[in-house]
């Protein structure tokens, strides 16, 4: 035994060598594992979510309209319609989310809580949001129009005071698509050819590249551009005329030219200066309430004009609403509508309109006093002179920029009005009027609500 106080090593013995740890334990993702998930849809958004309010006021509307095109009916074989109640809400909810896209709403439909919510269990596709969108026109206004009367019978909107403006948004065309008739002509041709080759080739016996779907698909993608083509060569002789009228003032121009992409579409100068393929959105706002009472789409680029049919168009509105309401009898608009004829047919319709008077320029430089009378003026346009020369006028027309610049500016920001991904003045049309709608519903839901449940 060594009791040694430093017992002296065996320096023959060697220590064990370390081993290396085991590799850890890790739960691993297995993607490819069926599992079966208990999900409540209710119980995807809370008890307060908008979406709810939403459903209920959409729930509460009359959308006849938009079933009255429906095949699947009674025991009729075939699958069953997706209900327009689904349909409406979630485009509702999309403008009101800033969404103007159907493939962005497809793939919110998949992953975020309120669209599965409204879907309700429901498989959609965006093919079928698009052609919901744009296919009923006609009963979404009536939509617009059955919102309207609620707020109109509630004295929430009054139209006694409307303020009207005109945005430029931007077609879904480019500004290469536009052709002269002699290069239409020849497009035209062309693409007939291609709808005829295209035909024999999904028809001929021996199989080709692709599937049955994929040649249809191609098929009447040609026939489309076709129809485009063809409609295109139909306006030159509208735009020619117009051109025509514009030599006389302005001296010679050029030859007219119309989009193969969008026909109806026409370049327009836009806010920034530039001039790109555009159509003009006009919106009237109650001054009031802020409320948006009109809607309308032109292919023009100027606003002359355009205050009448809106009036005329709220006028129709009201009057399914309050046959014996009061109409309209202050307009505001911008200088783009100052017209001596403007003016006066809106005071022989008893309607005063307030647009700023322009001060034009002469040789000796501008005119002293632009709101003094002229000679040749109308004892009307003389009344609008001294309208906007008075301090009270000029306090009513501030209201113009307050209601339709802001209002313009929330559709553009927040409402999914965005540079347009539909063609045509029907379907651009279809598209304002959805986010016209959810603005509305946003601002004035409850009351809206409140009367529905109130009867």
């Amino acid at each position: 035994m060594d009791t040694s106080l430093f017992p002296v090593q065996d320096l023959s013995v060697v220590p064990p060598t370390p081993q290396p740890p085991e590799p850890p334990r890790l739960r691993k993702a297995e993607r490819r594992q069926v599992a079966l998930l208990p999900i409540c849809v209710d119980e995807l958004i809370p008890p307060q979510h908008q979406a709810r309010t939403l459903w209920a006021l959409v729930e509460g509307l009359d959308l006849s309209g938009f079933q009255a095109d429906l095949k699947a009916r009674g025991s009729e074989p075939g699958r069953a319609a997706t209900d327009p109640k689904i349909l409406v809400a979630l485009w509702l909810w999309a403008a009101t989310q800033g969404v103007g896209s159907a493939r962005e709403l497809d793939r919110l439909c998949q992953e975020q809580g309120a669209y599965r919510w409204l879907c309700g269990g429901v498989s959609l596709n965006y093919h079928t949001l698009s052609d919901f969108r744009v296919g009923h026109q006609a009963a979404l206004d009536q939509l617009f129009t059955q919102v309207l009367a609620i707020l109109l019978h509630e004295g929430v909107v009054r139209v006694r005071r409307i303020s009207q403006d005109g945005t430029r948004i931007r077609a879904s065309a480019g500004a290469s698509s536009y052709r002269r008739k002699a290069t239409l002509e020849e497009q035209l041709v062309a693409a007939r050819q291609q709808v005829e080759a295209l035909k024999n080739q999904a028809q001929a016996p021996v199989a080709q590249e692709g599937t049955a779907r994929q040649k249809a698909a191609q098929v009447r993608a040609a026939r489309e551009r076709a129809a485009r083509v063809e409609q295109a060569l139909k306006l030159i002789p509208e735009l020619e005329a117009i051109k025509a009228r514009q030599s006389s003032k302005k001296g010679p121009v050029q030859p007219a030219r119309v989009s193969i992409t969008d026909p109806e579409a026409r370049v327009m100068k836009m806010p920034d200066g530039g001039f790109r393929p555009a159509f003009n959105v006009q919106l009237a706002q109650d001054t009031e309430s802020r409320a948006i009472v009109g809607v309308a789409v032109t292919n023009d680029g100027s606003d002359q004009g355009a205050d009448q049919p809106m009036r005329q168009q709220i006028a129709a509105r009201q009057q399914l609403a309050q046959p014996t309401g009061t109409p309209v009898q202050e307009h505001l608009v911008d200088g783009g509508y100052a017209q001596h004829a403007a003016i006066e047919h809106a005071a022989a319709e008893g309607v005063t309109l307030y647009t700023p008077v322009m001060q034009r320029k002469t040789k000796d430089g501008p005119t002293p006093d632009p709101y003094a009378p002229r000679p040749g003026d109308s004892p009307e346009v003389i009344a609008w002179r001294h309208r906007m020369a008075s301090a009270a006028g000029q306090e009513i027309y501030k209201l113009r920029a307050a209601t339709s610049e802001t209002c313009n500016a929330d559709l553009k920001c927040h409402r999914g009005l965005l540079p347009f991904r539909v063609r045509g003045l029907h379907k651009v049309l279809a598209v304002t009027l959805w986010s016209a709608l959810a603005y509305n519903l946003l601002h004035f839901g409850p009351v809206v609500l409140a009367a529905l449940q109130n009867g």
